[in-house]
């Protein structure tokens, strides 16, 4: 009865950022429970790579090149995820960017621009058109991926923080908006070792950030597909409009 309440069998997913890190795991992860998914991200190679993988599960799949923060690739995802499945359950906004910059000073127009538009305008979007449709339809859910760096900002990530608590904000608005038909619910991930995390200098990490963090040391990728399929599935039916810190307990 337990594994019944995580099984998406029959059901469609479209996975923003899914081509790699914690987008590539919550694909694999909504394929294993028996979901098709759409694998939307900047790289059409990438995604067509990660639908390869969902197809050799049996499950069907469909990648799609998409700007995160253009509005019209937005409804463009949104046609084509319905027009190759005919409908769409879950949506997790998960494609999201955050630039390095010298200073705060240094921060252009451009690069706030930028940053906003892919980490709060796209996820804007795209949840509208697709919750609109479930809300009409069978109802579904939508996950929006934020960052600890909402909660907890700092200076060298002050527009993706910024963007991110917009996020949050937004998950309670549209769960408000879209209920009770549609659960919109967010996930609130710590530092995570995925392929971002190569630019890191992992020796400071280790000396200063670990030790404020209660486990002592980063996420693993595959540590974010509880969060996503409690999210995604029946077993969090009474759930919506919740911030799901992910994060080791980061400060």
């Amino acid at each position: 009865m337990a594994q019944d309440l995580f099984d998406l069998s029959g059901k469609v997913a479209i996975v923003t950022g899914g081509s790699r890190g914690l987008g590539r795991e919550m694909v694999l992860a909504f394929a294993d429970h028996g979901a098709d998914v759409v694998i939307a991200s900047r790289k059409l190679a990438n995604c067509e790579a990660v639908a390869e993988e969902v197809r050799a599960k049996g499950r069907h799949a469909l990648a799609i090149a998409y700007h995160a923060g253009s509005w019209t690739d937005a409804e463009r995802v949104a046609e084509e995820a319905y027009a190759e499945f005919g409908r769409v359950d879950v949506l997790v906004n998960n494609a999201g960017m955050s630039p390095l910059y010298p200073s705060l000073d240094a921060v252009t127009e451009e690069l706030w621009d930028k940053v906003l538009d892919v980490n709060l305008k796209g996820p804007f979007r795209l949840s509208v058109l697709v919750a609109t449709r479930m809300q009409q339809g069978d109802g579904g859910c939508i996950i929006n991926v934020s960052s600890i760096a909402s909660q907890a900002p700092s200076p060298n990530e002050a527009p993706y923080g910024a963007a991110k608590a917009g996020v949050n904000n937004l998950t309670r608005s549209l769960a408000v908006a879209y209920g009770p038909k549609v659960r919109v619910n967010c996930i609130v991930p710590g530092p995570f070792l995925t392929d971002i995390s190569k630019a890191w200098d992992l020796e400071a990490f280790a000396k200063h950030s670990a030790p404020r963090i209660a486990m002592g040391r980063a996420g693993e990728p595959h540590e974010i597909v509880g969060a996503a399929l409690y999210l995604a599935t029946g077993a969090s039916s009474y759930t919506t409009g919740a911030l799901l810190n992910v994060d080791g307990l980061a400060k």
